[in-house]
């Protein structure tokens, strides 16, 4: 494995180096102590939802077991780790009594963090809602869910807030919305326009809210949000192509970017949708822009768009590539990931820029960033060059925005160790780490043993690797 590669990728002395997770995807204890089920623990239990109907149950069991992987992070030069508290284990019904043992786990996971020198960053909401909010109220769909959220975050804070600095209100609220509420390929399975725009405005009004009420708490939090952005481009150079992508642009990246940051929906999008409108109150727009300190950008690949006349409303949809005969591929020269996503770094160096131009340089993580494979273990090893260059070819486009001037600050590779990937079940592997399922056993992937070195080489030229 060739880590001289790297050797010409600078980031500043106090750039951050971690990995990423969340509480579904490994924790396991689905019902341990206390826990109450989430829509994830309800929707698995669907036949038919999970590809070869995986669920989260035992997962990479890191609610029994956190320990090893801490030590792996360790190993690997780790200046921070971004992980998801599970809202059912803190509040079984989403409100009301507190499961004392939840808030035990995760004190004790930040103290063992800390003691490995690795910095918490704690992101609040990674879709694990507590089904009993969901069976209750509808979840997100109702508004009262926004005030449970913050109440919820209010007390993950109050206790772990003396060592925790960084929070992550909610993750890719896009997603969240889109697969679960419109697609239905996401818990909790509801295909509603009504709901999905319900969704969308009540996850960024509890992120105004969980905002105001964590830096009431203290003023010298760092709060942010995680979005899911990607530059959106024609498929074809026509003017109804063009305009198609930037409806696309509105739907994807504006709907979330422009009502955080400047208080306001996009045009045309909302006229577009305004059927579906949610009920937006006076003051609304002014909770959900409370200003952040800083973004969190989770990029994987672009999207492109053409006219469609036939969808109703949009009148545009992403354009269908030709399938190919694995999801793994090369197209005209063009790679894939295994889940089928078109390699293109360069959108991360167009996205940073675009953030500084249009949204006044809020400073910026990357909360994820990295690719799935179909990763085999031969002879104890796992030789997996394609996301090694997959993720140098990202990091070298960060660098070069930093150096442009794009207040960057850290970069988090999704994922530390493979894990239990939604739809996908466990047949999507993204982390640095192979796990082995039925065993548990960890294997170091070439991938996080390129990711190590370049954290030493940065530390040599000077990096700090810390917050």
């Amino acid at each position: 494995m060739n880590t001289d590669l790297n050797k010409d990728i600078v980031f500043p002395a106090d750039f951050t180096f971690g990995t990423a997770t969340s509480a579904y995807q490994i924790e396991g204890g689905w019902n341990a102590d206390g826990k109450g089920p989430s829509i994830w623990d309800r929707f698995t239990r669907s036949r038919g939802k999970i590809d070869g109907d995986h669920n989260g149950e035992v997962a990479c069991n890191t609610y029994h077991d956190f320990q090893t992987d801490i030590n792996f992070m360790r190993d690997l030069g780790l200046g921070a780790y971004r992980f998801s508290i599970s809202w059912p284990r803190i509040f079984p019904d989403g409100r009301g009594a507190v499961n004392q043992a939840g808030l035990d786990y995760y004190d004790r996971l930040v103290d063992a963090l800390l003691a490995a020198g690795i910095t918490p960053f704690v992101t609040l909401f990674h879709w694990d809602l507590p089904w009993a909010l969901q069976s209750d109220i509808g979840g997100f769909g109702d508004r009262d869910c926004a005030y449970y959220f913050a109440d919820y975050a209010e007390l993950v804070a109050s206790r772990l807030g003396d060592r925790v600095k960084h929070w992550i209100t909610i993750n890719e609220p896009w997603v969240y919305a889109t697969l679960g509420h419109l697609l239905g390929i996401h818990a909790p399975g509801r295909r509603n326009p009504w709901t999905y725009l319900r969704v969308v405005h009540h996850q960024l009004l509890a992120h105004g809210l969980a905002t105001l009420r964590l830096k009431g708490q203290d003023q010298e939090f760092q709060v942010g949000i995680s979005l899911n952005l990607m530059p959106v481009h024609p498929v074809r150079d026509t003017k109804r192509d063009r305009a198609a992508a930037a409806l696309g642009d509105q739907f994807f990246n504006r709907l979330y970017l422009d009502s955080l940051l400047y208080g306001i929906y996009p045009e045309p999008l909302w006229k577009k949708l305004r059927l579906f409108h949610p009920t937006v109150r006076p003051g609304d727009m002014q909770i959900i822009s409370q200003p952040m300190d800083f973004m969190g950008v989770n990029y994987y690949t672009r999207v492109l768009f053409q006219n469609a006349w036939y969808v109703p409303f949009y009148k545009a949809r992403p354009a269908v590539l030709p399938k190919p005969a694995k999801l793994e591929f090369s197209l005209n020269g063009t790679l894939f990931t295994q889940m089928g996503w078109e390699v293109y770094p360069a959108g991360i160096m167009e996205l940073l820029c675009r953030l500084k131009q249009e949204y006044g340089n809020i400073p910026i993580y990357i909360t994820e960033n990295g690719a799935a494979y179909a990763d085999k273990i031969v002879a104890g090893r796992v030789h997996d060059t394609n996301r090694q260059q997959y993720l140098e070819q990202h990091l070298r486009q960060i660098a070069a925005a930093v150096e442009a001037g794009v207040d960057v600050r850290g970069y988090f590779v999704w994922s530390l160790i493979d894990n239990f990937e939604w739809s996908f079940g466990y047949d999507k592997r993204f982390g640095l780490i192979h796990v082995d399922f039925q065993s548990q056993q960890r294997t170091i992937k070439d991938s996080g043993i390129w990711f190590r070195d370049l954290i030493r080489r940065q530390k040599g030229a000077g990096n700090s690797n810390a917050p």
